[in-house]
């Protein structure tokens, strides 16, 4: 009888990363049965899904999860009555703090006895915040793996099963076509600079980082008139935002159909929010300019309510704990402060160049190639 895996996850970044998963799971046991929370590339790479959480998930406190609370809430309430209904041979959580906890803590009470595995475990290592989310999910995990190296040593200092198996993206990360093709047949000239925009994943990066993204990008495109922006419209549902900002900003604007790594590669500045294409970017070696913002609220809040505070915001500058790209954050991402770095990472040649040694540091603590494939092998040892 094929064995069946239950795996959960949330937001863009958990369906990308759980696809990555399902596929190395499936070319190691092909009869395997895998059920989970995610979204559409999850089910691309053949899982079936429960739920589509791929568009549930926010950075902040009450005013960005409040309108997510009620949907979150109803599909814990559809996992636990499958899980009752359909035991699994092995439960995986992939990120997704706070509902991976909740349902971790719901299969821990009800199914003692699967096994369970944390993978890509919340950034707890990155905030320090708060021990009893660090306790909570050591307790909900049989087994803990780690992307990042310091990841890794900080769970097993509060006594995790944990084993460091590094970055998947190594395994991901590598352009599909010509870098140099791709610049000609979208009409760009050698001499000519291409700036890839990429505002937002989550609603709230749309509405807090994208005006001023834009404004940044015009006052940009004043100082170099022969400047060409690269717009990808994968997410439908900003589709309309983005193209009124970049006509009411009258910009030099390309559209592509979605942002894959050719393009990434073939950009001379990627100018983004904070996340894993981040990490991607630097794989590929490109310069970038990383941008942050919460709503105010939550911004003050955490300031000097909480007093919490995090060395950096970038995936790219937590691998080694250093300032390798530029992180504006809050009031940080006015227009000035983009367009004056953007202007300065495409014309200092010297900067780039620090930036790209920087880079080649961080390739050196995100593993050796076959990380998905180690892994999966890991999943399969304890199922």
């Amino acid at each position: 009888m094929a064995k069946r895996i239950f795996m959960s996850t949330g937001e863009v970044s958990g369906d990308l990363q759980g696809s990555y998963l399902v596929k190395a799971l499936l070319a190691q046991n092909p009869d395997l049965e895998i059920v989970a929370l995610g979204g559409e590339r999850m089910a691309q790479a053949g899982a079936k899904l429960l739920a589509n959480t791929a568009a549930i998930g926010s950075i902040g406190l009450v005013v960005e999860a409040l309108p997510l609370v009620l949907p979150t809430l109803k599909i814990q309430r559809l996992a636990q009555q499958y899980l009752q209904a359909h035991p699994p041979d092995l439960v995986i959580y992939i990120d997704y703090m706070t509902p991976n906890i909740n349902l971790g803590l719901y299969v821990r009470k009800h199914f003692k006895n699967i096994p369970t595995v944390f993978y890509i475990a919340p950034q707890e290592w990155v905030w320090r915040s708060n021990p009893t989310n660090t306790r909570r999910i050591i307790g909900i995990s049989d087994l803990i793996l780690a992307i990042f190296p310091v990841e890794a040593e900080y769970y097993k200092s509060y006594g995790a099963n944990v084993e460091w198996v590094g970055h998947p993206l190594i395994d991901i990360v590598q352009p599909t076509g010509s870098p140099p093709d791709l610049r000609r047949e979208q009409g760009v000239v050698p001499e000519e600079k291409v700036v890839l925009l990429m505002p937002a994943s989550r609603t709230q990066e749309l509405k807090y980082i994208l005006p001023d993204l834009f404004r940044g990008a015009r006052m940009l495109q004043e100082r170099l008139p022969g400047l060409r922006f690269w717009l990808p419209l994968a997410n439908p549902k900003f589709k309309e935002t983005y193209i009124r900002e970049a006509q009411t900003n009258n910009l030099n604007i390309t559209y592509l159909p979605s942002c894959d790594y050719t393009a990434l590669s073939a950009a001379d500045l990627v100018v983004g929010k904070s996340g894993t294409v981040n990490l991607e970017t630097a794989l590929l070696k490109v310069p970038q300019l990383v941008l942050y913002r919460l709503s105010q609220a939550t911004y003050l809040f955490l300031k000097y309510v909480v007093r919490f505070s995090i060395p950096f915001a970038s995936p790219v500058n937590l691998v080694t704990m250093e300032p390798i790209v530029p992180e504006y954050l809050q009031e940080g991402t006015d227009a000035e402060n983009i367009a004056r770095e953007s202007y300065d990472l495409l014309t200092n040649t010297a900067r780039r160049e620090t930036m790209l040694q920087g880079y080649d540091r961080i390739c050196e603590h995100l593993g050796s190639p076959g990380v998905l494939r180690r892994a999966a092998a890991q999943i399969l040892k304890l199922l």
